[in-house]
């Protein structure tokens, strides 16, 4: 399921990243890989706040429907 269906608190493990090879590499960058944990923190103005690994991102909805959980 896409990122953005996750319910706040729960953490889930990326299975995988949809998208061009840019979106992928974007979102490796920003620690969004395959294996990782990540945490929905909070979902506010179009966006979600995730918990990846002890660091917190922001992410638009756009890009979080693309991480596959």
């Amino acid at each position: 399921m896409p990122l953005t269906l996750a319910a706040a608190g729960e953490t889930n493990i990326i299975k995988g990243i949809d998208g061009t090879a840019e979106t992928r590499r974007f979102l490796e960058n920003l620690g969004f890989k395959e294996g990782c944990s990540v945490t929905v923190i909070n979902s506010m103005c179009g966006s979600l706040i995730v918990d990846l690994t002890e660091n917190m991102v922001a992410v638009s909805q756009d890009m979080a429907a693309r991480i596959i959980v």
